[in-house]
């Protein structure tokens, strides 16, 4: 009994004991600074924003005024997003605010110990770039060059692009019909796997008509300048686009020695084509020149007049605004906006009344603008390396819509990241 009771002894002694377990309260550390994520609300000021976020008043004066040197807080929209961090006792440490896909304004307190140091800045968004291809068509539900292109999943800044390079081959407000196609190869930008902006369009291939008419965007290695050129080296920019509107109008009017007159109800000349448009549409410059004069002509109502180099000049009438800068004087590139679709004068709807002159004589301008010659070409010591780089762009092309061919989505994207 006695050597039991001190084995038992022993074994209590030895054993090990259990560590110690503290069950007091938890700590918890307050806070030192409050993140804030939201968008902007409608009708909020910067000044406002900030202070809604409980910052110190003479914090949210140095910001905006710190903010005022390198954005102006006046374009701040509602519904972008921003994010605000600040101490609790409403001293700002960081604001970022989405101005576009493209920037964001940042103002960070530079210095702890000095609340009021506050710099301002507007930066770039880092993203990812990728060469993306498509390959859109014109049929009865999509038969305009927006429509084809938002069915193969895109939207319209690329159509414009494409108008801005084929401008001088193709009148795409009455040239396309179905069966015409676009396969397009061309950078897209990305930020946060959001889409941010298209990049340059790298080569394109339309089938218009029957016609096959191709364009390769080549960098000068000598100017650093791109520009466009056809397979063989040809530039694609031409004295005359084909029309001076890009998309959506209808030729109501032709050009006659003779026509009835809608208003005046007698036979007179129409010197000009008339464009149906709606009102508003964008009027550019069909070639580059200079601004003859910009003002209202009477029944032609609000008209810009144009000289060109070789004895060419161009009437745009009916317009309901002049393009910013478009006075007597000033210079414009082709391409430019010069003024938007009206119905001033005499005008029974909204429509573009376009003319042309040649040597002082008006001429028909639809013939003119379909019988232009190419552009210079491609020096001949640079033409071996553009045939290199257009032979790359068709097979990068040709693999981009190969590798998204797949069956449930026949026009999808391919993208093939850089």
């Amino acid at each position: 009994m006695g050597l039991c009771w001190l084995l038992m002894a022993s074994c209590a002694r030895t054993a090990p004991s259990a560590p110690p377990r503290f069950r007091g309260p938890d700590i918890n550390l307050p806070r030192e600074i409050e993140i804030i994520q939201s968008l902007v609300p409608p009708h909020a000021t910067l000044d406002s924003l900030l202070r809604d976020s409980r910052l110190q008043d003479q914090l949210v004066v140095d910001a905006v005024t710190v903010a005022r040197a390198v954005f102006d807080p006046r374009h701040m929209r509602a519904g972008q997003p921003y994010r605000l961090v600040r101490s609790l006792d409403g001293i700002l440490r960081e604001f970022e605010y989405q101005i576009d896909t493209d920037r964001f304004l940042r103002i960070v307190n530079v210095d702890r110990d000095h609340p009021e140091a506050l710099d301002a800045k507007v930066l770039p968004y880092d993203k990812d770039t990728k060469t993306v291809g498509i390959d859109a068509r014109i049929d009865a539900d999509h038969n305009s060059l927006i429509a084809a292109i938002e069915a193969a999943g895109e939207t319209t800044p690329l159509a414009m692009d494409l108008a801005d390079i084929f401008g001088g081959q193709i009148d795409f407000r009455t040239e396309l019909q179905p069966g015409d196609s676009f396969k397009v190869l061309f950078e897209k930008s990305f930020h946060a796997g959001q889409f941010s902006n298209y990049g340059a369009v790298l080569g394109a291939s339309l089938v218009v008509d029957g016609r096959t008419l191709q364009a390769f965007r080549w960098t000068d290695p000598a100017t650093g300048k791109a520009a466009y050129y056809d397979e063989n080296g040809r530039s694609m920019k031409r004295f005359f686009l084909k029309s001076p509107l890009k998309f959506e109008p209808r030729v109501t009017s032709g050009f006659s020695r003779s026509r009835f007159h809608p208003i005046d109800h007698v036979y007179k000349a129409h010197l000009g084509v008339d464009y149906g448009a709606p009102m508003g549409s964008s009027v550019v410059a069909v070639a580059q020149g200079v601004v003859e004069s910009a003002g209202y002509s009477g029944a032609g109502g609000n008209m810009v007049h144009l000289k060109h180099p070789g004895g060419f000049e161009t009437f745009y009438l009916h317009l309901s605004s002049f393009g910013a800068g478009v006075r007597a004087g000033a210079h414009v590139a082709q391409g430019q906006l010069i003024g938007r679709v009206g119905m001033t004068g005499s005008a029974t709807g909204p429509h573009l009344d376009y003319r042309l002159k040649r040597n002082g004589v008006f001429v028909n301008p639809v013939p003119v603008h379909s019988r232009q010659a190419p552009g210079e070409p491609i020096p001949t010591t640079q033409l071996a390396a553009f045939k290199t780089s257009r032979d790359t762009l068709l097979s990068e092309l040709t693999t981009s819509l190969l590798a998204d061919a797949a069956p449930e989505k026949p026009d999808a994207v391919a993208a093939v990241s850089k």
